[in-house]
């Protein structure tokens, strides 16, 4: 139980030290110093995401790098659905389903522009509240894993929904990089 502890909040400070080195620490919570970390470390990038398929053009929605990658409209539709399923699964949180949510990524990629970043920060919203629920404490909970009976611990099921955001900010900042385009990430940093 200890090993399994240790391995948790290893996994929750690494990306987080790397966080406090590019920006001050937001005053936390009694309980919540490494869930603060981490989820600073996800707004980042949800921030970065948001910003990134806000600043491409419906026009570019459609664009791939090669013919087996996504287009990013695609990326937007995969991006909303995994929040929903990573958020609700970590913080036990109900996302009512609607028949639009149940669409696959290709058909969701085809989506206008303003459709899928309305329904992308929805679910940014939805994982906001989302880690509310998680604290230092809970985050060693046994919880449902993703193959039926087997159990992960909260701490793997937030670290998975963070990776995943940074995974697909460096595709999307990839994409954009092809396009001649600037990722938000490489804006220039205000002077302090």
């Amino acid at each position: 139980m200890k090993r399994t502890r240790f391995v948790a909040v290893a996994v929750l400070i690494f990306p987080a030290a790397l966080l406090g080195a590019q920006q001050a620490p937001a005053p936390s919570a009694p309980g919540t110093v490494i869930t603060s970390a981490i989820r600073g470390f996800g707004t980042n990038y949800a921030g970065w995401l948001m910003t990134a398929f806000d600043s491409i053009p419906a026009a570019k929605y459609g664009f791939r790098p090669t013919p087996v990658q996504m287009t990013v409209g695609t990326v937007a539709g995969h991006l909303e659905s995994a929040n929903y399923a990573l958020c609700t699964r970590f913080s036990g949180m109900a996302h009512p389903m609607t028949a639009k949510d149940s669409s696959a990524d290709s058909v969701k990629g085809q989506w206008p522009k303003d459709t899928l970043v309305a329904r992308l920060k929805a679910s940014f919203e939805f994982c906001n509240k989302a880690f509310e629920t998680v604290t230092d404490a809970n985050l060693v909970d046994s919880m449902p894993g993703f193959a039926p009976g087997r159990k992960m611990v909260r701490a793997r099921l937030v670290d998975i929904f963070v990776l995943d955001l940074v995974d697909h900010y460096s595709q999307i900042a990839n994409y954009m990089r092809i396009m001649g385009m600037v990722p938000p990430s490489a804006y220039p940093r205000p002077r302090m």
